[in-house]
This record gives structure tokens, C-alpha cells and sequence, in this order.
């Protein structure tokens, strides 16, 4: 049975249009994101720039090893293998790197940084993105924590479909109006090898135009990379929207696409360069993380279903 839409085309309450003129302004998405941000709120004091405090404050989740959907520790794919996908982009230079199907590097928004950075492609993936990482200096490790490795054994002799996903998309405003974004993950959990989601496509799970302002995406990225969800919520802010009014129109947009009855499971945070930012979910419950120099919480987003979005972190696969 469909989930019931609450007011699919009303407006959004004023109480969830959130906007500060503190500077920088770092969100990001789940609970889990707010160390992150404040990894990241960090580096900005320390003279760091957009770049710098996204790259860093991902960092952080990456090396989480409870984290089960980011970098070290998150979820193996079929074959009992950790495959990272990310990106970063640069709002001055419209710049942008990214990585798919990155195998031994827990880093993965660094490699794409370095993409980005040292060479003239925008994208690597599996052994060339993960030969590119050595050659740069990465580190080569084992990514298979023993409490995933002996989940995947569980899960090996029964093969559900696979299920489970997230993201950490963390954007940042700096103090210097410079704005910047980036998002990893490990994927849905035991996905087919070499499946890549929207995370790392550029458009599609992060989108950031130094004009406007930027947006990324968690959930399942089949859901959003088909309708460039990000890319579609940078320009409904461009024509005026607020933040998580173009989050909600977004999905608005891609529900009418699909089939009725389908739970789309996908969530939205985004913020423009006046400091307005917000966050919306195609169920009710998905929280997101914003912090600024005079505050650092986690926000409860508005859903367009009476769906609920699911476990935090949407990457639990039991």
C-alpha cells in the first residue's frame, strides 16, 4: 500500500526554513553528521577553506568504524567487499572530483579531492581510482571490520534483497561566502559488485553553483540519480525557493515520476549563499545536522509521506 502524502503541494511550515547570517555554516545530513560539522567548523577557525573544512569534517565520518555506510567499516558489498563512492566540488571554480567502486582507501572524498585537483578527469573508479590513490599516497587498508565481515558471513547463505543506505553530504558556506560540498558512502548495503549509486554523480547526490548555493542527497541512490536530484534543487533555489522548499518540491517532482505505491526512501539537504538552509525526506522523521559559530544541533526535517524514514542512517542491515 502507497504511503499516504500529507499536503504533497502545501508550503512548508516557517517553522522549518531555517536561515542565520552566522558564518561559516556547515549542514550535513543524519545525526551523525554533527561531529563532522564540527570537525569542519574547526578547520575554519583554523584559517582552512571550504574545501578543507568538507574534506575534513567527511573525514571523520569515514574513519567512524560504528559508522555502517561510510569509509572504514561501512557495509561490504555481495562478494563480502567495502566499495566506497564520493565527490567534492569547489563553488569559485565549479571544479569537482569523484571516486566509484574505491577499494583499500577509507578516504574516499580525499581520492576525489586529488581528482579533482591532479588531474584533468572528474571521475576514476574501481582499480584505477583505487591505483591513483596509491600513486598519490594514500594509504592501502583493509576496510572489513571483523563485526561486518561476520555479518556478511551471516547474511552469505541467506542473500535477502540487499537493503539498507546513506550517505554523509555535507555542504559548507565559509566565512568568505565561498561555498563548497561533498558526499561518502559505502553504498547500499551487499549491493551487487560495481553497483555505484547517485553519491558520487555530480548532480545527482551533490550539486553546488557558487551563484546559488548547494545541495546533497542520502538514501537510495537509484531513486535520485535518474532524476538528478540535486542539480533539480540548486535550480529551484536559483528561481527563488527556499532550501527546504526545493528539497520537498524535489521530491514532489520525482514521486509524480514513479509508480504509485513505490517508497522512494531518499532525503534532501541544501543551503543557499544567504544562509538560508533546510532539509526534506520523502518520509517523516529524517534528521539533519547544522552548525554555525554560535550553534550546532540536529534538526528534525519535514516529510512529504506518512511514511517513516527508517533506522538513522538508513544503512542497518540485520
Amino acid at each position: 500500500m502507497a504511503a499516504k502524502t500529507e499536503g504533497a503541494e502545501a508550503t512548508i511550515p516557517a517553522a522549518d526554513r531555517h536561515s542565520t547570517k552566522d558564518r561559516p555554516l556547515i549542514v550535513s545530513t543524519w545525526p551523525f553528521g554533527k561531529p563532522s560539522n564540527e570537525r569542519a567548523l574547526q578547520v575554519f577557525k583554523t584559517g582552512g577553506s571550504a574545501l578543507d573544512a568538507v574534506e575534513k569534517g567527511i573525514n571523520l565520518a569515514e574513519d567512524d568504524l560504528q559508522n555502517a555506510s561510510v569509509g572504514a567499516g561501512g557495509i561490504p558489498n555481495a562478494a563480502g567487499v567495502a566499495q566506497l563512492d564520493a565527490c567534492i566540488m569547489d563553488g569559485p571554480t565549479h571544479k569537482a572530483g569523484s571516486v566509484a567502486a574505491l577499494e583499500g582507501v577509507a578516504h574516499a572524498v580525499s581520492v576525489a579531492r586529488r581528482v579533482m585537483e591532479k588531474t584533468r578527469h572528474v571521475m576514476l573508479v574501481g582499480a584505477g581510482a583505487k591505483a591513483f590513490a596509491l600513486e598519490q599516497g594514500f594509504r592501502e587498508e583493509n576496510l572489513l571490520t571483523e563485526e561486518q565481515k561476520r555479518k556478511w558471513e551471516q547474511w552469505r547463505p541467506k542473500q535477502p534483497t540487499p537493503k539498507g543506505h546513506d550517505t554523509i553530504a555535507l555542504l559548507a558556506l565559509g566565512p568568505d561566502g565561498v561555498i563548497a560540498g561533498g558526499c561518502s558512502t559505502s553504498g547500499v548495503g551487499y549491493k551487487l559488485p560495481g553497483r555505484v549509486g547517485d553519491s558520487p554523480i555530480i548532480g545527482s547526490g551533490l550539486y553546488v553553483d557558487q551563484d546559488v548555493g548547494a545541495a546533497g542527497a542520502t538514501g537510495i541512490g537509484e531513486n535520485v540519480m535518474r532524476f538528478c536530484g540535486s542539480f533539480m534543487i540548486v535550480e529551484l533555489m536559483r528561481s527563488g525557493m527556499h532550501p527546504v522548499e526545493a528539497c520537498a518540491e524535489t521530491i514532489r517532482r520525482i514521486m509524480r515520476k514513479n509508480p504509485a505505491g513505490v517508497d522512494l526512501a531518499i532525503n534532501f539537504v541544501a543551503l543557499n549563499k544567504a544562509g538560508d538552509f533546510g532539509a526534506a525526506g520523502t518520509g517523516q522523521g529524517f534528521q539533519f545536522a547544522a552548525t554555525s559559530s554560535s550553534f550546532s544541533k540536529v534538526i528534525r526535517s519535514p516529510g512529504i509521506t506518512s511514511a517513516a524514514v527508517g533506522p538513522i542512517g538508513g544503512n542497518v542491515v540485520k
